[in-house]
């Protein structure tokens, strides 16, 4: 009888191997979950009451294939028709306060099964011959699926004094797939906050990065401030929180706010690193917020603060510090500009400036523009919303005739050195920004004939003549 959840050739394949060899094995963890979900996964892990390595060895020799084999963590891995397969043995843990590396020694499958992280990944489906696809559910993972709750397998504090990144795995399942973690569980990852401190910096963003990308960021980010560990692992953004009032006047929770525009901008985008820009756009916010009698609350540059506090943030989360940074810090250094575009006599030069600034992230820009809109008031929205359409509109029709995104300048320094007989020095750079901004005012076209010409006009002033006439 074909079992719907081991349909996939590579099951019959391990289970007949296991059998030559001696051994037995299971399929376990996220995609016996993700079957019973009726989510796709592309992982297999496999479970082998010994060596599995020895076994995962034998079925790529059976398939002709390669198999890659990581000795230190006693591991082995092959792909097969799009699968991803991992092999490990059943094993025992230990753990040492110090560290989240275990010390390992051989067990069964329910000893394996003890050391999962969370009930609905200790599920395991039977591979041997006698009860093939049988579910081995200890814990009760099936029924926590049906609830929707996040429940650990031994006593949570156990498990995450033990491993201390299950806490923020916690968080990401309970985002990831709308389910709630217990109340028990809860305190547990509240009590045991302290040990996030012994987990790289890697682990962590790496797990918050997953969050991001659930249908629902704000869920995990509350529930990590509620636990407090997001105090731990970005204070900056806890910083936003709470709402202060002097003589009659407050200002809204910026970190609710900021959860929000997160949400909002999640059906919109499927990328990492315009979602990181939303969470962070207005980071800038508390070291800048000032209460100014007869105003109120002002957040004055929070734009160009938070900007410059990208760095920071990203060396502190070991995330990278290349073009993904750059792009983040520069939304979040925009992300006022568009709405100051809405006015009916905006000058074209704001625009073609805008476009300039911007270049490719133009359209990533206006949608964190648009989720930003988070009022409560219906009416309040739809201005806004129709604001941004008229910004949209305006930015098309510039960039159709100016064609300003990823602007370069018609004449390099190489052009004008050659032309004045110049040394790299102070004049190429006044030149350069001369033409640039003529050409953003509108004062000439995006036209090399015409930069040349402004060029001759504005060295002239300058009082640089040309070589020939040195000569």
């Amino acid at each position: 009888m074909e079992i719907p959840a081991l349909k996939n050739k590579i099951f019959g394949i391990i289970s007949e191997t296991a059998e030559e060899k001696g051994v037995r094995a299971f399929v376990i963890g996220g995609y016996v979950r993700d079957y019973f979900l009726g989510r796709k996964s592309s992982d297999i892990d496999i479970v082998v009451e010994g060596s599995g390595i020895e076994l995962a060895s034998a079925i790529a020799k059976k398939l002709n294939t390669r198999v890659s084999v990581f000795r230190n963590f006693g591991t082995a891995m092959l792909r097969y028709r799009g699968k991803e397969i991992e092999f490990v043995g059943a094993r025992k843990e230990s753990y040492r306060s110090s560290s989240r590396n275990p010390t390992v020694s051989i067990g069964t499958i329910e000893d394996d099964q003890k050391r999962r992280d969370f009930t609905i990944n200790a599920m395991a489906f039977s591979l041997q011959k006698e009860n093939y696809g049988t579910l081995e559910d200890p814990f009760g993972g099936i029924a926590d699926l049906k609830a929707g709750i996040i429940r650990t397998p031994l006593a949570p504090d156990t498990t995450y004094s033990d491993d201390p990144l299950r806490m923020i795995r916690a968080v990401r399942f309970a985002s990831q797939l709308s389910f709630e973690i217990i109340p028990e569980s809860l305190e547990a990852i509240r009590r045991n906050r302290n040990r996030i401190d012994i987990l790289s910096r890697e682990r962590i963003s790496e797990e918050l990065n997953k969050i991001l990308m659930s249908p629902k960021p704000s869920k995990g980010f509350y529930l990590l401030d509620e636990t407090g560990i997001l105090e731990k692992i970005l204070p900056q953004l806890t910083a936003l929180k709470g709402v202060e009032t002097m003589e009659g006047k407050g200002h809204k929770d910026n970190f609710a706010h900021t959860l929000k525009v997160v949400d909002n901008i999640c059906p919109h985008t499927d990328d990492l690193w315009l979602r990181w820009a939303a969470l962070l756009h207005d980071v800038g916010k508390a070291p800048t917020k000032k209460y100014e009698p007869g105003t109120g609350w002002t957040f004055h540059s929070h734009d160009f603060i938070g900007s410059k506090m990208i760095p920071g943030i990203f060396k502190q989360l070991k995330m990278p510090l290349n073009e993904k940074m750059k792009y983040v810090q520069k939304l979040v250094k925009l992300h006022l500009r568009p709405i100051s575009l809405v006015q009916d006599e905006v000058t074209d030069s704001a625009i073609r400036r805008l476009l300039f600034d911007a270049g490719n992230e133009t359209d990533d820009l206006m949608t964190l523009c648009e989720a930003d809109i988070t009022s409560k008031n219906e009416k309040t929205v739809k201005k806004h919303r129709r604001n941004f359409i008229l910004v949209r509109k305006k930015l098309a029709e510039v960039e159709e005739k100016d064609a300003l995104r990823n602007f370069k300048n018609p004449i390099t320094g190489e052009i004008i050195m050659k032309y004045y007989n110049l040394v790299p020095g102070k004049e190429i750079g006044i030149l350069k920004e001369k033409i640039k901004n003529a050409i953003l005012d509108g004062i000439i076209e995006n036209d090399y004939a015409q930069a040349l010409d402004y060029m001759q006009r504005a060295a002239s002033e300058m009082g640089l003549e040309p070589a020939e006439n040195k000569s």
